[in-house]
């Protein structure tokens, strides 16, 4: 499953693109997207997504439907 950011809650401040292993995470109409078939949810290399741990806003990335 991937990661997907709520475009209502993001701040566009860049964050979690820096921590993407997999580059999944790109700017997109003036926030950030998350490309699903790029995200590997920081699997199996991390115990949790890293871009969870630098977004600073509450709910803006959660798991994709």
């Amino acid at each position: 499953m991937a990661m997907k950011i709520d475009s209502m809650l993001c701040t566009a401040c860049g964050d979690c693109e820096s921590v993407c292993p997999t580059g999944a995470i790109i700017p997109h109409k003036g926030v950030y997207m998350i490309q699903a078939d790029k995200c590997n949810e920081c699997e199996p290399d991390h115990d949790m997504p890293q871009c969870l741990t630098a977004c600073m806003e509450d709910g803006c990335i959660t798991p994709a439907d």
